[in-house]
């Protein structure tokens, strides 16, 4: 998939866990890892947003369109 998602990288910079992450958002640990994972076919703006909240960064710091030949498709 084009879009690549950079959660990993945000919570690296934070220095927050997956678990803690997922609390303070408020979505399960699993739905979390689906996301940071890529594997997510969709995003509500609310959970981007709370995202973005939690981890004081802009969607762009969590999200970011690959060519199709850098994604590996």
């Amino acid at each position: 998939m084009p879009i690549a998602v950079d959660i990993d990288v945000m919570l690296a910079r934070r220095k927050m866990s997956v678990g803690e992450l997922a609390d303070r958002v408020g979505i399960t640990p699993a739905n979390l890892a689906v996301l940071k994972n890529g594997r997510a076919k969709a995003v509500r703006f609310a959970t981007l947003a709370a995202l973005c909240e939690v981890l004081k960064c802009q969607p762009g710091d969590l999200l970011r369109w690959e060519t199709e030949d850098a994604a590996g498709g």
